[in-house]
């Protein structure tokens, strides 16, 4: 059997990394008003931004880094995914993100992000260092005070109690309350994943994945330098064997595509190993990343069976959320029409500037040109890096409650800014736009970058973004730059929440548990689907529980698996990046 092409089955049911480029959400979110709502306790202007599926904290990451740049605001990044284990992730990166300097060097943890984010296996020493920070999470999750004592970015308080047991749970796993490689067996794990996306192709799928790379990636959009251009053109503007074409005939060449700079030999190891940054010898990754399993119910012999594997990408790959764009262009440079950095390098540069601002945030930063100089503020009044992450609070929410948020009065017309991935549009509906802030926006990543869908099959998507949106109270943005890769909206100021419930709780508090059906859980089917003329975009469980190990009884919990049961979905129901 050979997956058909434009059923989206290569991109899993559960996403570890962003398929789009990292944002600013300040340049996203609508101006700062200095008679706007302010903190009473900082005395400084709020950003409140909901998203949706951010998975792996790249635009959060991002909009820190980048925040010298702005007016002094404090941010509250409301998080909500639909499994524990992505939750989970994003509160291992934050830790290694805010590390102190004196604790771990910039390398150490630029190197170290890398692995965890993007690798299937991982070195000895980056294995030893997941294994403590997830012993020390194990270790606070259960425990407020101490939580809010040594992590005051973070709060859990939307959780269920059941989700953070079950969150606990997740990182005793990771910290290898089960010894030994048998308990997740990711290079089998991996290769069955492969097996049963290509068929009848896996001998031959070094060539499928330079077609893949080649025929999909390279010409999915350019970068456009004119002006009125953001990330890529509306549209495609010549292909990669079009810009060659011009460079060898002496004629003006056109904009590369961006993904061009992914090289085929990094993914091809990638689509091979799981290994998508290779910073040491090939021999040193050998552990499993534990980070990147999950659960989930599998049919075996006629009886649901709780399972943990691999149910992630294998088709795209980690290389697009920071490795296709950078700040400095010297990197994008090409010779004789090709890329001179490889897409691994590219991201392994933006993560470690990354980091250097996350943890210079507050000092003051020379100029980086004339448009920062505009923009840059007097020294930021933090006087360190701890200090700093006092201005900006990550709330996870409660799995499953996008729809009853709009129920709790805190949350009504509260967010300046929504982000939705693509795997979580199905969600896009008045009930969120009745959390919007008259005149916010909202940003819509689109599936470019997903290899399996036809191009007809990403038009349908974009076209059922914009009336998701329309639905919702929102209008397309009115002189915003043309991107394939998002869709940017903005809810009008006298729209009124046609989604808002007239039985709205009182006076809820802001960290007030919400309620979650247990009826928004679907139990997937257990045998693979046909493709249709919908694009597809969730793999399918195997049939038999062999190729997956059943996981230990105490590692399960009733919520873990639960979490991860995606039907597959219709165009406007992708699963979640």
């Amino acid at each position: 059997m050979t997956t058909p092409a434009g059923s989206g089955a290569g991109f899993g049911s559960v996403c570890w990394w962003g398929l789009s480029p990292a944002l600013d959400l300040q340049a996203e979110s609508p101006p700062v008003d200095p008679d706007s709502q302010a903190d009473t306790a900082h005395k400084t202007p709020e950003l409140d931004v909901l998203l949706l599926g951010s998975v792996d904290g790249r635009h959060l990451l991002r909009t820190l880094a980048r925040a010298a740049l702005w007016p002094r605001r404090r941010f509250n990044f409301y998080v909500l995914e639909n499994n524990l284990e992505a939750v989970a992730r994003h509160m291992l990166i934050f830790s290694l993100a805010l590390e102190e300097p004196e604790k771990m060097g910039l390398r150490e943890r630029s190197e170290a992000f890398l692995e965890v984010w993007g690798n299937a296996l991982l070195r000895p020493p980056v294995a030893a260092l997941v294994r403590a920070q997830a012993e020390r999470l194990a270790n606070l999750v259960p425990e407020p005070d101490r939580l809010a004592e040594q992590l005051p970015w973070l709060s859990l308080r939307a959780l269920k109690f059941r989700e953070r047991d079950a969150l606990e749970a997740v990182f005793r796993f990771w910290s290898g309350g089960e010894r030994g490689p048998e308990a997740f067996p990711m290079s089998r794990l991996w290769d069955s994943r492969l097996r049963h996306y290509l068929g009848s192709r896996y001998d031959a799928r070094r060539g499928v994945s330079d077609w893949d790379l080649r025929m999909k990636l390279h010409d999915r959009g350019v970068r456009c330098r004119g002006p009125g251009c953001e990330g890529g053109g509306l549209g495609l503007r010549g292909t990669a064997q079009d810009t060659l074409g011009q460079v060898h005939s002496g004629l003006p060449s056109l904009p590369l595509p961006q993904a061009q700079v992914i090289h085929p030999h990094e993914f091809r190891r990638w689509r091979d190993t799981g290994v998508a940054f290779e910073l040491r010898d090939s021999s040193a990754y050998h552990v499993p990343n534990r980070t990147l399993a999950s659960g989930r119910l599998l049919s075996h012999r006629g009886e649901r069976v709780a399972a943990r594997g691999y149910w992630g990408d294998i088709a795209t790959g980690p290389f697009v959320a920071f490795g296709i764009e950078a700040d400095d262009q010297s990197l994008l440079r090409t010779s004789n029409g090709q890329p001179v950095k490889t897409a691994g390098e590219i991201t392994q540069h933006n993560v470690t500037e990354l980091f250097r601002e996350v943890a210079a945030w507050g000092r003051p930063r020379a100029a980086q040109g004339d448009k920062e100089e505009e923009l840059r503020l007097e020294p930021q009044p933090w006087t360190s890096a701890a200090s700093a992450r006092e201005s900006f609070t990550v709330h996870f929410l409660a799995l499953g409650s996008a729809q009853t948020l709009h129920h709790k009065r805190c949350y009504q017309g509260r967010f300046q800014l929504l982000y939705v991935a693509c795997g979580m549009v199905h969600l896009l509906g008045p009930e969120l736009g009745a959390c919007v802030s008259p005149g916010g926006n909202l940003v819509v990543e689109l599936a470019r970058y997903l290899v399996d869908l036809r191009p007809e099959q990403l038009q349908a998507f974009s076209a059922r973004v914009s009336e998701l949106a329309r639905e919702a109270g929102f209008a397309p943005q009115t002189g915003a730059s043309p991107s394939e890769t998002f869709a940017r909206f903005c809810k009008s100021g006298d729209s009124a929440p046609s989604g808002q419930d007239p039985a709205v709780e009182s006076e809820p508090a802001p960290g007030e548990v919400l309620a979650c059906p247990l009826e928004v859980v679907s139990v997937p089917r257990a045998d693979p689907a046909p493709a249709t003329g919908s694009p597809r975009l969730s793999s399918q469980p195997q049939d038999s529980s062999a190729e997956v190990p059943a996981p230990p009884q105490e590692a399960l919990t009733t919520e873990s698996p639960a979490q991860n049961l995606e039907s597959a979905p219709t165009p406007d129901q992708a699963p979640h990046p």
